[in-house]
């Protein structure tokens, strides 16, 4: 179903008057006990990290400050609470109020931040000043510094595997990556990342690597690296339609590796919307009477986007309709306009510490690899991103077979019964856990599920090495019909296994890609040479 128009704003908004008295009184007694202790000297800094220093405790005003602050955005959000208005609507009050309330953070001024102002006396003003240069060069660059990103450089020390280019397209590079082992698995692995960002997320630093791991494990790895398109192109790129990357992106990049590798069926991987792009070009490849996949990875994923987590509250038939006309016959959907909005999902950790850091207290980013690859975003050409906001997050229509049809042919995502290893974050903002375990309902094939610990990204990039984080699983996959309805259920009867899913994912697929063989002595055929070196001349085009 669709989700309606914004036309339940504006709304009466109003909180029974038992509920406020009682928000009131809770507000009354709070502050009462705030004052007392800072008039007695035993007011204690709160349990905020943006509020922890010295620097706070040592001043009883500022310290009182935050304490009001924090007390009155619990007042806040109690009240949104208890607003008598729908789910949907309090939902984006909910999302509005938090922007107020981590903006308006006394953290972020001058005058009401002990910590700027004890670094601008001690640095005699050049804190100010190398915070007002740092000001100046993001609005150079026309986006916030979350690392300094004079530290990498790609094909550096970032995205380092060795591989090479071995097909290009108008919408992809395909990289088959040189062989760790001397012996490789028969059957080779197609990675699918994600379209609107880079493709290094699964090969940052060697010590991190996703691609690197499992080349490692003696799986030969095909990547998809997907165009950035730019304002200046003009080859159509623009027009470029979900159909397009089904068809000339994901499926090309699956007969390419079939081709290579001299094999019928490879297996695949889809992170993300790669997940969402991998699975819907093989429904396409099924109606075509095509089967080119024999087990299927999907991370972090999404089929079903009725819970859609904090993202739904951009979604509208308005702003869909908006879309649509702004991009629904050609143009882009910038890399700034998506970074932004992914960036404001989590304020407090993505725009408003680095105001205080970069700009207030004149300190440059650390170096950190994930970031500078949250930095190097893509454009999306504007028909893709408008089919796939309407079809997806208003309308939820993959999930109902035969309801969408690319290119004439209808997609039923239940007649995919490959083997299936589906991988969900617990703390994920962007696909929450139990959206991901949703897609347990739409395929067919036989399943495992697995529940990493950590956010949307975190939680995927943990390599073994680090024995950090945890994970729940079952000891054995299951039947389609066997999967409990409930995710809370699955959870409950689940083991939790110390450190990384990586090597259970590898044993996994080890099961489904074939006897051992000699490893490809280069990448490529006849057919499809070698075209440069990895990582390829796609990626390296910043938006």
């Amino acid at each position: 179903m669709s989700k309606p128009f914004s036309s339940e704003w504006p709304v009466p908004v109003s909180v029974a008057p038992d509920k406020l008295a009682e928000i009131q009184a809770e507000f009354a007694r709070e502050w009462l006990r705030i004052a007392e202790s800072a008039q007695h000297g035993l007011l204690e800094p709160p349990a905020d990290r943006r509020f922890a220093s010295k620097a706070w405790a040592a001043n009883t005003p500022l310290l009182m400050t935050a304490h009001t602050y924090l007390l009155s955005a619990r007042a806040l959000n109690q009240m949104v609470d208890a607003v008598q208005v729908s789910e949907s609507v309090r939902n984006r009050l909910r999302f509005a109020v938090m922007q107020w309330i981590e903006a308006v953070s006394p953290s972020n001024f001058m005058t009401t931040n002990p910590d700027v102002q004890q670094a601008l006396i001690e640095s005699n003003g050049q804190s100010l000043r190398k915070g007002v240069q740092n000001l100046f060069e993001d609005m150079q660059k026309g986006r916030l510094s979350q690392s300094d990103e004079s530290r990498f450089e790609l094909g550096k020390n970032i995205a380092v595997t060795p591989g090479a280019v071995v097909y290009q397209n108008a919408l992809m590079q395909l990289i088959q990556y040189a062989p760790a082992t001397g012996k490789v698995h028969k059957i080779p692995l197609v990675l699918v990342p994600p379209c609107i960002n880079k493709f290094y997320i699964l090969d940052l630093q060697p010590e991190n690597s996703f691609v690197r791991h499992a080349v490692e494990q003696g799986f030969t790895v095909f990547l998809v690296s997907w165009r950035n398109p730019a304002a200046a192109d003009d080859d159509g790129i623009d027009t470029a339609t979900w159909a397009d990357y089904l068809q000339h992106g994901v499926l090309q990049a699956l007969d390419v590796a079939c081709a290579i590798s001299r094999q019928k069926q490879v297996n695949a991987l889809g992170f993300c919307v790669g997940g969402t792009l991998l699975a819907s070009a093989l429904a396409l490849a099924h109606a075509q009477g095509k089967d080119p996949v024999g087990a299927l990875t999907l991370l972090t994923t999404l089929l079903d986007f009725e819970e859609t987590g904090v993202l739904d509250v951009f979604v509208d038939e308005c702003h869909a309709q908006a879309r649509e006309r702004q991009l629904g016959a050609g143009g882009l959907m910038s890399a700034r306009e998506l970074g932004t909005t992914f960036s404001f999902l989590r304020p407090s950790e993505l725009v408003w510490n680095y105001v205080v850091g970069n700009y207030m207290k004149g300190e440059a980013p650390p170096a950190f690899d994930l970031l500078y690859w949250n930095a190097d975003g893509t454009n999306l050409p504007g028909p893709f991103f408008a089919w796939y906001f309407r079809n997806t997050y208003l309308e939820n229509n993959l999930k109902v077979p035969g309801r969408v049809k690319v290119d004439g042919y209808p997609l039923d995502l239940s007649a995919l019964t490959m083997p299936v290893y589906i991988y969900g974050s617990r703390d994920d903002h962007i696909v929450p856990w139990h959206a991901a375990y949703a897609t347990s309902n739409i395929l067919r094939g036989p399943m495992r599920f697995v529940l990493g610990a950590s956010g949307h990204i975190a939680g995927v990039i943990n390599p073994p090495a680090k024995k950090r984080r945890c994970y729940w699983a079952h000891e054995a996959p299951s039947p389609h019909a066997d999967m409990p309805g409930d995710p809370e259920s699955w959870l409950a009867a689940a083991d939790e296994h110390a450190g990384s899913w990586w090597p259970d994912w590898t044993n996994w697929l080890a099961s489904h890609s074939g006897a051992m063989q000699r490893a490809p002595a280069k990448p490529g055929n006849t057919r499809y040479p070698p075209l440069e070196q990895a990582p390829g001349s796609y990626v390296a085009v910043r938006a």
